[in-house]
């Protein structure tokens, strides 16, 4: 039996437009598309209680949204104990640097290893400009990263959109069993995010071992005949 694919958009009635065998909607004002980039944004930038359910309750439509509710709203939607957690998650998210918020945009082909590669040569995101994309990024992530930037209103959110430059030459190790975070990947994430760099062994160039299970293993062994520097929470650094 023959199915004829849809034409149209499920969610705005938009046309449909085939690109290598997919179909897709590019309408601006998609509702399914602003929720999912929402959804995107805020699992990204950890606002933790921004979820499809809350989305939803609170009528958002695109990532500005966020940022136009008062507490009063919120709270009025959600609910008192869920409200007043998520004004406070949102307020919090308003301290985001350049590069925790370039891969919650949902740009196309802007994740975060090209957030890392502009954040390197840059200290706003005005600075860009498709020369330097192009050299930093290759011409369809650089076409894709400024193609937005000219067509977005993007210094209407409320960040400072300057870069923090990586920390050369601090390199970190884990050991052990975590306090501070569930998961190693997860540890690993926030020391990058704080220019370090994370290893896998301890050699004579690394400059902290993390150990917060205080257990004394071969590599917290190596790092004190090293004089590595060993601490024992994530948070400190």
């Amino acid at each position: 039996m023959l199915i004829e694919p849809p034409t149209n958009c499920p969610s705005c009635s938009s046309l449909l437009i085939e690109e290598n065998s997919v179909l897709y909607c590019k309408s601006l004002v998609c509702p399914a598309k602003g929720e999912k980039l929402i959804e995107n944004f805020g699992k990204t930038l950890k606002i933790l209680g921004l979820g499809p359910a809350a989305i939803k309750k609170l009528s958002l439509e695109s990532i500005y949204d966020v940022y136009k509710m008062d507490k009063e709203y919120i709270v009025e939607c959600l609910g008192l104990a869920l409200g007043q957690k998520l004004y406070t998650n949102i307020s919090i998210s308003r301290n985001a640097t350049l590069n925790q918020v370039l891969p919650a945009l949902g740009i196309p082909l802007i994740g975060k290893t090209a957030t890392d590669k502009i954040c390197g040569v840059v200290s706003h995101l005005k600075d860009v400009d498709i020369d330097l994309a192009k050299k930093v990024l290759g011409p369809k992530a650089a076409s894709s990263l400024v193609t937005w930037l000219e067509t977005e209103p993007w210094e209407e959110l409320p960040f400072s959109f300057k870069a923090e430059k990586p920390t050369s030459g601090k390199t970190v190790c884990i050991t052990g069993k975590l306090k501070s975070f569930k998961t190693k990947a997860e540890a690993a994430e926030y020391l990058e995010s704080k220019g370090y760099k994370v290893v896998e062994s301890v050699t004579k160039n690394t400059q902290f071992l993390v150990n917060e299970s205080g257990i004394e293993s071969e590599k917290t062994k190596k790092a004190s005949a090293n004089g590595t520097l060993i601490v024992n929470n994530i948070l400190e650094l």
